[in-house]
C-alpha cells in the first residue's frame, strides 16, 4: 500500500517536501514502506511509532543520508537536520563553532547570535563546546538548525535531555519558525502541540 499523508492546500502553496511511495531497510531488514508526504509552508509533521519502527531513518532519507530503496523524495528548498550528533568542534567556543557550521550553510553569520539567544545560550557563547551539558549541546544543536536559515527544519527527538525551561524554548522557536513560514517534520514520544500539526504513525507502514 502506498498511503499519502498531506495537503497540497489547493495547489495554492509549493511545498517545501513532497515523498512518495518511500521504502527503507536497514541492516538487512525492511522497515516501512509505501509512505508518502507532503509538506507545505507553515506546516509540521509529528513522526510517531515505537523505537525502531524507522522514525530517525525516514528524517535521514528525507536529509539524503540513507539510500531510498523504493520510491521519490522532492527536497524543494535546504533542509537543517538536528539529531543526536552535535557535529560542533569541542575545542571551540560555542559562538564560534555556530558560527562555522552558519557560513558552511551559506547563511548570514550573525544569525549565530540570534539562534543562541532564542535557545537561551548567549551567557555560553565564549565557553568550548566541549564543556557543554547534555542539555546545553541538545539546545546547540536546535541553534545551529535555526542559524543555518533553513526553510525546513528535520528534528529527531528534539525534547531529549530538554529541561522544562528547555522545552518552552524549542516550541517557541518551531513555532515562529512556521510562522515565518517554514516547515518542520520532527520525531518524537512526546506531542509538540504545534500549529498545523499533523501525525504520520510509522507503524502503518512496518512490514
Amino acid at each position: 500500500m502506498n498511503a499519502q499523508v498531506g495537503n497540497d492546500n489547493g495547489g495554492r502553496l509549493m511545498p517545501l517536501l513532497v515523498c512518495r511511495g518511500l521504502a527503507c531497510q536497514r541492516g538487512g531488514r525492511l522497515l516501512f514502506r509505501g509512505v508518502g508526504l507532503t509538506l507545505a509552508p507553515g506546516e509540521a509533521l509529528w513522526l510517531q511509532g515505537p523505537n525502531g519502527v524507522g522514525k530517525s531513518s525516514l528524517l535521514r532519507l528525507i536529509a539524503g543520508l540513507l539510500r531510498v530503496e523504493t520510491g521519490a523524495i522532492e527536497r524543494r528548498v535546504p533542509i537543517a537536520l538536528a539529531d543526536e550528533c552535535a557535529a560542533l568542534d569541542p575545542e571551540l567556543p560555542l559562538g564560534g563553532a555556530l558560527a562555522f557550521w552558519a557560513a558552511l550553510d551559506g547563511a548570514d553569520t550573525a544569525r549565530t547570535a540570534d539562534a543562541m539567544a532564542a535557545m537561551a545560550l548567549t551567557a555560553f557563547a565564549d565557553v568550548p563546546a566541549a564543556y557543554l551539558s547534555t542539555g546545553q549541546r541538545k539546545r546547540a544543536v536546535l541553534a545551529r538548525a535555526i542559524a543555518s536559515g533553513a526553510p525546513l527544519w528535520l528534528l529527531d527527538e528534539p525534547g531529549n535531555g530538554l529541561d522544562c525551561g528547555s522545552l518552552a524554548l524549542l516550541r517557541a522557536a518551531v513555532v515562529q519558525h512556521l510562522d515565518d513560514g517554514g516547515g518542520v517534520v520532527f520525531a518524537s514520544h512526546f506531542d509538540l502541540a504545534l500549529p498545523a500539526q499533523r501525525a504520520l504513525n510509522l507503524m502503518d507502514f512496518a512490514r
